[in-house]
């Protein structure tokens, strides 16, 4: 819609003050840079880049400026001879948006264009459009199925759920206030813990053990008549301590059930009594003292970083 390419059965599409909701595509002076990268094969990389200035009618000396400049930004100076078949992925998504560049649009859309790329070159190039972006100042609409790329390139953040818009906020934001159960366990990696417990009134209760909740979220609960609420505990929100550690207040006894340890950070994954059945729980570890898989220890919980949700509508409750 905001290319012009479907019909907007409501609503208004501004860019700048200039409503282009009806516009036509060419008339709405934006870029798109393609999930598939969409290049013309029997073109060489410079003509791939001047092809759009070609079309609107850009002379040649400008072309070739603006062609250059691009190139420079992108590092592709060594490559503008080259035909897209004798390019690597990440060389070809740079020629992507050197296309998308030259054209000096007011907004730039961008299509899941990491998608093709592998992990290690995923990450290098999330940076180089991270630091483009920032250089250029242009407008940019980026979608994605990645939560970290969305959070880590993103000034704002739109989480949709089946085409319904469930916040839009700065990452932070998303991170630490997130309006629904489906928003906070798609934000953040580890995902949240979200486990339905029963309420007492001011305390949710896993096995033996209540946790306290936060005292606007108790009384929003309270006021719901709720005998069940939705606790949210991001993984940094659980660590392992020793017997002797007098910081902890709240304990829970857990088993382990699988450490993951990728060198930086370490997490464990741990059963916790809750009924019938255990709750799975994730935990942050210090990776220099794992505990080992069967292993029983005692976990402590900051209580203050708890979310609370309604179980039946999932919207956040307590702000």
């Amino acid at each position: 819609m905001l290319a012009g390419l479907e019909m907007v059965s409501s609503g208004e599409i501004l860019i700048g003050d200039r409503v282009v909701t009806g516009a036509p595509p060419k008339a709405r002076d934006i870029a798109m840079v393609f999930q598939s990268y969409a290049l013309y094969p029997h073109l060489s990389v410079a003509d791939n880049l001047a092809f759009p200035l070609k079309q609107k009618g850009v002379s040649e000396p400008e072309r070739s400026q603006r062609v250059l400049e691009a190139a420079r930004l992108l590092e592709l100076e060594p490559l503008l001879d080259r035909r897209p078949r004798q390019l690597s992925g990440g060389q070809r998504q740079r020629v992507a948006m050197g296309r998308a560049i030259v054209r000096q649009p007011q907004a730039f859309l961008m299509d899941e264009p990491l998608s093709n790329l592998d992990a290690k070159l995923r990450v290098q190039t999330r940076a180089e459009i991270a630091a483009l972006q920032q250089r250029l100042g242009t407008t940019t609409v980026y979608v994605t199925h990645d939560q970290v790329e969305a959070m880590t390139l993103g000034h704002r953040v739109a989480v949709l759920r089946d085409g319904v818009l469930q916040q839009c906020d700065t990452p932070r934001r998303l991170y630490e206030h997130p309006c629904n159960v489906f928003v906070a366990g798609f934000v953040g990696s580890p995902a949240m813990n979200l486990d339905r417990l029963p309420f007492d009134g001011t305390a949710a209760r896993v096995g033996e053990v209540a946790v306290p909740l936060p005292g606007a979220a108790a009384s929003a609960a309270r006021r719901a008549g709720l005998s069940e609420v939705v606790l949210g505990l991001r993984p940094d929100a659980l660590f392992p301590v020793t017997a002797g550690d007098s910081n902890a207040a709240l304990r829970l006894s857990c088993e382990v059930h699988l450490v993951e340890d990728t060198g930086s950070d370490a997490w464990v994954h741990l059963d916790a009594p809750g009924g019938p059945a255990p709750l799975r729980l994730v935990a942050r570890a210090d990776p220099r003292r794992l505990p080992s898989v069967g292993e029983r220890i005692s976990v402590a919980i900051r209580v203050a970083e708890a979310h609370v949700f309604d179980p039946a509508s999932g919207v956040r409750l307590g702000d």
